[in-house]
């Protein structure tokens, strides 16, 4: 069982976020074994494929470099021509050959772990250039267990190729008495179904080392209960983070509704216990807004406030409470309360008019406004 540098057993499977980000530093599953076995795979395919038409090329280039006339050959300006032909012979030989191979070498890696470019992998790391921790490396278990797959695979290899060189002995006489064009395209076939059976034998090596491979990147990515909380927490944030965002949202919000009141048309009070500020724009909205809202000590602040800047106090203990737990800051107050609001509103309009001399006092406000009783709320 997998153990962390804190004691603590690694039981846990990783999370998204553990995977990716071992995706990211280019941590993944990779086999040598299942590369090697692609690109001999591969080799033995593409010569058994293209072998003739690479000894036809062949075959045409040794006739062309061995049958040159003497005037060619005492003339040098000619070694240069005859130097870059052959090449292109060479090259367009070989051409189909070698895109097989890069093929190969491109698939294998992927088909476990598929496609990554992890630049950060492809950084130097100093720590590497340690000779303790070199040394540690070589006399680790894991380099054991290289030297092991090392020394299994040689083994196979041989068996294998000693196996295939015993049946082919009579193929490998005859081409001594064959002529040299079909020499040599035997020789090809003989060694393309050489190699084809020879990667044969490194199938048992990679269906070994994949599952091993993906055990082991499994085994990395464990992660402990402790781990997996951490990830947790920096995923969904830290309670106190939390907490510390909240309050200071709540700090922001009630400096934003405290500089409001001054703008409100009336404060409703409890008259102790809650507060609430109302405006009423009727070019901007259909409905008074709720600027301010509080209770106990945040409802004394607003009275304060609204005093300090002779907003109109109204006591309405019942549409208070209303008001107060029916309707969220900066929004219209619900259609159940127009109509107790609105005679709330006239009154304070008679009152200003009254102040500057325009009308007489108005009547008390009566207590029992026109409250809906899905909206009322108890004392």
């Amino acid at each position: 069982m997998a153990e962390s540098e804190s004691g603590q057993d690694k039981t846990e499977d990783p999370t998204e976020k553990r995977k990716k980000d071992s995706r990211d530093k280019g941590e993944i599953a990779r086999s040598k074994e299942l590369n090697t076995l692609a690109i001999m795979l591969a080799g033995a395919g593409g010569l058994l494929v293209f072998g003739g038409a690479l000894a036809q090329e062949m075959m045409e280039l040794m006739r062309m470099n061995f049958t040159l006339s003497r005037e060619v050959i005492l003339d040098q300006r000619n070694m240069g021509t005859f130097l870059l032909h052959s090449g292109q012979i060479a090259l367009v030989a070989i051409q189909p050959l070698m895109i097989t191979l890069l093929l190969a070498a491109l698939i294998g890696p992927i088909s476990l772990g598929g496609w990554l470019f992890a630049a950060g992998s492809m950084a130097p790391k100093f720590s590497r250039m340690n000779p303790g921790a070199g040394l540690k490396r070589m006399f680790s278990a894991k380099a054991i267990v290289e030297l092991l797959k090392a020394l299994a695979k040689f083994l196979i290899v041989l068996f294998v190729a000693l196996a295939v060189l015993s049946s082919d002995i009579d193929d490998l006489m005859r081409i001594a008495h064959e002529p040299l064009e079909m020499a040599v395209i035997h020789s090809l076939q003989v060694v393309g179904w050489s190699t084809l059976w020879m990667a044969c034998g490194l199938i048992i090596i990679a269906a070994v080392d994949v599952p091993v491979q993906l055990w082991e990147s499994h085994k990395k990515l464990l992660m402990t209960k402790q781990e997996v909380r951490d990830e947790h927490k920096d995923q969904e944030g830290r309670p106190e983070v939390k907490q510390r965002i909240r309050q200071l949202q709540r700090e922001m919000s009630q400096r934003r509704m405290m500089a409001a009141i001054p703008e409100a048309d009336v404060v409703i009070t409890n008259p102790t216990h809650y507060a609430v500020a109302l405006k009423y724009d009727p070019d901007k909205g259909s409905a008074p807004v709720l600027l301010a809202k509080g209770s106990d000590f945040l409802a004394l602040k607003i009275r304060e406030i609204a005093v300090a800047n002779n907003v109109l106090l109204l006591e309405s203990p019942a549409l208070a409470r209303s008001i107060y737990y029916s309707t969220e800051l900066e929004q219209e107050i619900p259609g159940g309360l127009y109509l107790a609001v609105a005679q709330v509103l006239a009154y304070v309009y008679q009152i200003r008019q009254h102040r500057a001399g325009k009308g007489k006092p108005p009547e008390p406000l009566k207590d029992d406004l026109p409250i809906p009783p899905d909206l009322r709320r108890d004392s």
